[in-house]
């Protein structure tokens, strides 16, 4: 696998090697050892696993007081995906790294905890699983809103479909007030 650093520490793309023949592919997603090797040294004790029409824009969330890193991959369609850098202290607070990745390309996105993540999905429709580093605990959950200006995210859908909670979520500035 190749493992390409993005410009925020720790926010990793992830190219396993896919063997294809005849018959299809074969393809490891994980291997702990192997990601140990590449820095991600991380105990996943949760999957998730989302569907979502074209357009349809998730997050951008994380979670306070029981932070999650996420292993993401796409399955069936394609994604933009999205971490913002949420950490206070972080020389990089508020800047955020955005990239494709597909199931065609069977690219993976590692998103330790301190980062806000969401996706946009691109193609007609997208299946996203991801593994989690902590449980989910709703009521640790945080969002950023996703057209924030001081952030700037570029997204690839001028006017996505959200859920009623992601238009709500606040702006950055209110984080760290």
């Amino acid at each position: 696998m190749q493992v390409s650093h993005t410009a925020l520490p720790g926010v990793v793309i992830i190219e396993p090697t896919v063997h294809r023949d005849a018959r299809g592919f074969f393809v490891e997603t994980y291997h702990a050892a192997r990601f140990a090797e590449h820095g991600i040294d991380a105990t996943f004790v949760q999957d998730n696993h989302s569907r979502s029409r074209h357009g349809t824009l998730r997050g951008l969330h994380w979670q306070q007081e029981r932070p999650q890193g996420k292993l993401v991959r796409v399955i069936e369609g394609e994604i933009y995906d999205v971490a913002v850098d949420i950490r206070p202290d972080s020389p990089t607070f508020g800047q955020w790294v955005g990239v494709t990745i597909s199931a065609d390309d069977f690219r993976q996105v590692y998103i330790p905890a301190g980062f806000a993540h969401g996706f946009c999905v691109v193609s007609d429709v997208a299946q996203v699983e991801y593994k989690c580093t902590t449980f989910y605990d709703p009521a640790s959950e945080r969002g950023l809103i996703w057209n924030d200006p001081d952030v700037g995210i570029t997204w690839p859908i001028a006017a996505p479909i959200l859920s009623e909670r992601d238009k709500q979520h606040p702006r950055l500035v209110e984080l760290r007030t």
